[in-house]
């Protein structure tokens, strides 16, 4: 073991089941698991069955970073399976929905 790791600047973890939730839309909920000093964060979104979301989802002021962990995604145009990575550059933008219901896990490095 090395303890020390643990005395690190800044290294931290945290558990999806322990990260407190924030519905942001019926059936659409939001588990913030980081954030950083200049306003990156990564959090985990979970998506019930025949959920969507009601506009456009746009990625400002930097990208969005996707890895589909179960279930699957649809970004209003294809469906991507558990296992798949989405990179959305700035300005970018889709529709987030789920036919089956899905977890994402979500990372902002512009925040």
């Amino acid at each position: 073991m090395h303890p020390e790791i643990l005395d690190q600047p800044g290294y931290t973890s945290a558990t999806v089941r322990e990260a407190p939730v924030r519905e942001l839309f019926p059936g659409i909920r939001i588990r913030p698991l980081w954030t950083g000093p200049g306003g990156a964060h990564a959090g985990v979104l979970e998506m019930d069955a025949g959920t969507s979301w009601p506009r456009r989802d746009v990625h400002e002021p930097g990208p969005e970073e996707v890895f589909v962990v179960e279930g699957t995604f649809n970004d209003g145009a294809r469906d991507h399976p558990a296992g798949t990575f989405l990179h959305a550059p700035a300005g970018s933008w889709h529709v987030p929905a789920s036919a089956t219901g899905c977890t994402l896990f979500l990372f902002y490095p512009e925040g």
